[in-house]
């Protein structure tokens, strides 16, 4: 079996060790997942971007923010989703 050395952030795998601890797995295992679908998929297994996700406009993040505002103010209320 080949051993890989490589070099990462030590915030980064931190962030990384917690998520995936909460997944039920350690670096090694994760990163032979990444590996193993790169293979399946002939490239790396999501898309790589310089893009903003859209999501992420000017008018939503307005929103986000006025919501964020209120949370901390506790002056959200709660309610249902109703759907027909």
């Amino acid at each position: 079996m080949a051993q890989v050395n490589i070099r990462i952030d030590d915030d980064l795998k931190e962030q990384a060790d917690i998520i995936f601890g909460e997944l039920g797995l350690n670096m090694t295992t994760a990163f032979n997942i990444f590996v193993r679908q790169a293979v399946r998929e002939g490239g790396i297994p999501f898309t790589i971007t310089t893009k903003p996700d859209p999501f992420y406009n000017p008018f939503n993040l307005k929103i986000l923010r006025q919501s964020n505002v209120k949370a901390n103010e506790g002056k959200l209320t709660a309610h249902e989703l109703i759907e027909d």
